[in-house]
């Protein structure tokens, strides 16, 4: 039997500079909040959808003065923003996993152990909540959705063609409630507001899967995409997602990470514009690794990152006008 979910919540104090950061529940702006029983009747695309189908491979991406999280981060996996504060999901690893050859129980892999997070943090990279996800061999979070009115939370196991779970999580009081259970790794989770039914996304991105909100698969295809794996994706006006995320390549011997996003339509799951993001982190990886959010700033396209581990930055990039 699954272990039953542990579900903790810390609420913490961060000292910064001398000044103490005192932990609080998020209020949505109102700029982000989402009418989710009017969603149906959506009009027109939003500003991001609109600025994201002008960029392309030659956009240059200007970086702003990164903020220090003052916190352990661990492995980052998505984010999402509420008004002025974060949330990110990322996997604390206590016991890695190992290869199984052959094959143990039908798996590549040993199950390992950890803790998912769920992190809130403000402007200034002061943590302010954390949630902790775990059920049994079921604790890596992947990227996450924001509707207006909940958290969209995929956790599964730590290895591919295995099992899930999905979360619905309210970001005032960090309440978690179970949506369902998936027979495979979900990394990734978008709430279409047109149709009101949740989208995901497999290990590597290689399977799309579409459900009601209770559960039941609508349809499952195949990624025609070859060119990354999707890391964190979220919903935009109307009909589409954002995705972000990188792919393992080699050039003459030496590994690197491509990274890119995407615009996708999720109706039909396919491409609308797809483009390379080839700025890097201070460690040196893809700055769309992981957690990745885009957010129109007037005419420009900002793109925030956590794309390192464990003594993070939340890092951003902007475009110039699109016109």
């Amino acid at each position: 039997m699954p272990q039953r979910l542990l579900l903790s919540f810390l609420a913490v104090s961060a000292m910064v500079g001398g000044t103490t950061a005192a932990a609080g529940a998020a209020t949505p702006d109102p700029s982000t909040v989402v009418d989710t029983a009017a969603a149906g009747h959506e009009r027109g695309d939003s500003a991001t959808a609109q600025l994201l189908g002008k960029v392309t491979r030659s956009t240059q991406w200007t970086p702003s003065a990164p903020v220090p999280l003052h916190f352990k981060t661990f492995h980052p996996q998505g984010i999402v923003r509420v008004g002025d504060h974060y949330f990110m999901t990322s996997v604390e690893i206590l016991q890695p996993t190992t290869p199984c050859n052959p094959a143990c129980g039908g798996y590549d892999r040993t199950p390992g152990a950890g803790i998912g997070h769920l992190f809130e943090f403000d402007a200034g990279g002061n943590l302010l909540r954390d949630l902790k996800l775990r059920d049994g061999d079921v604790y890596h979070p992947g990227g996450l959705d924001y509707d207006g009115r909940y958290l969209w939370v995929p956790v599964a196991e730590y290895r591919p063609n295995s099992h899930a779970i999905v979360y619905r999580i309210d970001p005032a009081t960090m309440k978690a409630t179970e949506v369902m259970r998936v027979d495979d790794h979900i990394g990734g989770i978008v709430h279409d507001l047109s149709s009101d039914r949740l989208n995901g996304v497999s290990w590597g991105s290689r399977t799309f899967y579409t459900w009601n909100k209770r559960g039941k698969l609508q349809q499952k295809v195949n990624n025609p995409e070859q060119f990354i794996d999707f890391q964190d994706c979220h919903y935009l006006q109307k009909g589409k997602a954002v995705c972000g995320g990188v792919a393992g390549m080699a050039i003459a011997g030496q590994g690197f990470e491509l990274g890119g996003i995407s615009l996708l339509d999720l109706r039909s799951m396919t491409a609308i514009n797809t483009v390379p993001v080839t700025a890097l982190s201070p460690a040196g990886h893809s700055i769309t690794r992981n957690p990745v959010w885009l957010q129109a700033n007037g005419k420009s396209l900002q793109l925030l990152a956590v794309p390192d581990d464990d003594d993070s930055s939340l890092l951003t990039y902007s475009t110039p006008p699109l016109s």
